[in-house]
């Protein structure tokens, strides 16, 4: 049991100490729009399924993040300000435009990379 907590403990200290510029994910995306847009995402914003935006579930409000595409290398870059996604174990809920310029909107989900910039 103590181990578990000492390694729990060097994680999330490890985890603290990393520079925003070191953040990095990999996962699972999806993208959302539809029945989203015009409203109010969690960041206050109004949300605009065409813009380059996503929801992810602890990064602030505002920061931005390259969003690369596994499968085919593309890249974009987007400004958190939305929370979730709440299904499975994806890591972004990207918009629409984000997800129609990296290519997969008619797929619907996608593997990707996400640093911060």
């Amino acid at each position: 049991m103590f181990k578990k907590a000492v390694i729990a403990a060097a994680s999330v200290a490890a985890l603290l100490s990393l520079s925003s510029a070191a953040y990095a994910q990999c996962g699972g995306a999806s993208w959302y729009g539809p029945g989203f847009n015009g409203k109010v995402a969690a960041s206050g914003e109004v949300f605009n399924q065409n813009a380059m935006t996503a929801a992810h579930r602890t990064l602030p409000f505002g920061t931005k993040v390259e969003v690369t595409d596994q499968r085919t290398g593309k890249s974009v870059e987007v400004t958190i300000n939305d929370r979730g996604p709440f299904h499975g174990k994806r890591i972004i809920d990207l918009s629409k435009g984000a997800a129609a310029a990296l290519g997969f909107q008619n797929r619907g989900v996608t593997s990707v990379c996400i640093a911060q910039k």
